[in-house]
């Protein structure tokens, strides 16, 4: 695609307000053999728009016969979302998908009333990458037990916006004039920005609530500079203009309209009110594959996650 004159931005000079009303530190744990950064949510920022999850797979190498195994586990009240740099992960879910996803391409998962989905990587013969980012949307009220569903966009299909010195795929949403095919339930922006040293980008100005994510490199913001591992949540309604540094910059740009009210997270699951996550919760103790709120996916359907105790 040819210049984009929504890219090229006019960076601020001089003194401004300040634009940031919060720099996130993501904690790093291990999950599934994996290395994450979680920068969402955390304590005092729960959301940004409707994304209420946010974590980094940062770079791992599977040796040779290592292996990624998330057995079928449950959600509700979300949408997941995956996003891969690096390797490939093989979804599975209890409406019978059967779906790899690798690097540039995007699986979405609308969970709504509950489903059940594995993820796991191949069994490499020698050692292989993996990387990317995993988020989940929490749906509104009114979607939030809607009846699942599953998405997938190829690298191909999502909109790939260039201007000097700057590439910024669409993952979800819309944003610069342009809008990515797969259906979300509110007000959305989700892109991954490639920056070479010293491109200027702005963001958005019609998404209520926006953040970056700085995958590497650094960026520059009136004036302050902030490295990778960072996420940068902006106040709503100012003009946010930010410039790579000298070695360039990766990130990714989130954000969208406030959710309706407040939500609660146990475990995998999602909502709006506690009894919706206590009858979710009774629902998968119970194991009732076969006639009860949950299903195993096909041909995954010989070992599940156990419940937390608390």
């Amino acid at each position: 695609m040819s210049w984009n004159p929504l890219l090229d931005p006019q960076i601020p000079i001089g003194d401004q307000v300040d634009l940031i009303d919060r720099v996130i530190v993501p904690r790093v744990s291990d999950l599934s053999g994996l290395q994450v950064r979680r920068a969402l949510p955390v304590a005092g920022r729960k959301m940004v728009g409707p994304f209420i999850f946010f974590d980094e797979m940062m770079p791992t190498e599977l040796l040779t016969g290592q292996s990624v195994d998330v057995a079928p586990h449950p959600h509700i009240g979300l949408a997941t979302v995956t996003y891969l740099f690096q390797g490939r992960l093989h979804h599975r879910d209890s409406l019978g998908t059967d779906q790899w996803v690798e690097p540039g391409a995007v699986n979405l998962m609308t969970a709504g009333h509950g489903i059940t989905h594995s993820e796991r990587t191949d069994t490499p013969q020698r050692p292989l990458a993996l990387s990317g980012i995993q988020t989940w949307l929490a749906l509104p009220k009114a979607d939030e037990d809607r009846a699942p569903a599953f998405q997938h966009a190829e690298k191909a299909a999502l909109p790939l916006l260039e201007a000097e010195g700057k590439k910024l795929r669409l993952i979800l949403g819309s944003g610069y004039g342009a809008r990515a095919p797969l259906q979300t339930f509110s007000d959305t922006i989700y892109a991954d920005a490639l920056l070479d040293p010293g491109a200027g980008l702005p963001l958005p100005d019609e998404h209520e609530e926006r953040a970056v994510y700085v995958l590497s490199g650094e960026i520059e913001v009136a004036g302050d500079v902030w490295p990778a591992g960072r996420m940068l949540v902006f106040r709503s309604g100012d003009a946010i203009s930010l410039r790579a540094g000298a070695q360039g910059a990766r990130l990714m740009i989130l954000g969208g309209a406030a959710m309706d009210g407040r939500r609660y997270v146990w475990w995998n699951f999602v909502a709006s009110s506690k009894d919706r996550i206590d009858a979710a919760k009774e629902a998968w103790r119970a194991g009732d594959w076969a006639h009860g709120r949950f299903r195993l996916p096909p041909g995954d359907d010989q070992s599940f996650v156990p419940a937390p105790e608390v």
